[in-house]
C-alpha cells in the first residue's frame, strides 16, 4: 500500500505540474502530499487514531519546509524514545550496531558475551522498536520510498 501511495503521489505531481508552485521545494510538496495519502488511508481504514487524524487536518496549512522539519523532528523524537526504553545492556548492543557500525562478532568481542547473546538482544530492540513505532511504521515506509527513489 505504502508504494501504491507513494506512486500515486508522483503521478498527482506529473498531473498537477503546471498549476505547483516551482518556488516551494519539489521534496517537501511530495513529502506532504505522501504524508497527507498516508493519513486518508490510516483514517479510511480506521487502523489509526481518529483524534490524531482529525488534530493534524487542522495543521495542513503548515508551510512545506516547516512541516518537513516538524515531522524529522517527531519522528526522531518517537525513535530516540523507543531507543532509550530498552534495556541498558540491549541499548548498548543495538547502538553499537546501529549507530558505531560494528558487526556482531565485533560487539561480542568488544562486550565479552557469545554471539548469540548479541543475536538474541538485537532481536529484542527491534522487536521493541516495531513494537513502540507501529503508529509511524507506514508514514516511514512512504518517506523512505521517496528519499530512496
Amino acid at each position: 500500500m505504502a508504494k501504491e501511495i507513494v506512486q500515486e503521489s508522483f503521478i498527482n505531481l506529473w498531473e498537477k505540474r503546471q498549476s505547483i508552485d516551482i518556488s516551494k521545494s519539489v521534496k517537501s510538496y511530495l513529502t506532504t502530499s505522501i504524508r497527507n495519502k498516508c493519513l486518508n488511508y490510516l483514517r479510511d481504514t480506521k487502523k489509526f487514531n481518529t483524534e490524531i487524524i482529525l488534530s493534524d487536518v487542522l495543521f495542513q496549512e503548515v508551510d512545506f519546509e516547516q512541516s518537513d522539519k516538524l515531522i524529522e523532528k517527531e519522528l526522531n523524537n518517537k525513535i530516540n524514545n523507543a531507543i532509550d526504553d530498552l534495556p541498558e545492556k540491549c541499548k548498548e548492543i543495538f547502538q553499537l550496531n546501529r549507530f558505531e557500525n560494528l558487526k556482531y562478532k565485533e560487539i561480542a568481542v568488544k562486550l565479552n558475551i557469545s554471539i548469540k547473546t548479541v543475536e538474541t538482544q538485537m532481536s529484542k530492540a527491534l522487536k521493541h522498536l516495531r513494537k513502540k513505532l507501529k503508529d509511524y511504521l507506514l508514514i516511514l515506509i512512504a518517506l523512505l520510498e521517496v528519499f530512496i527513489d
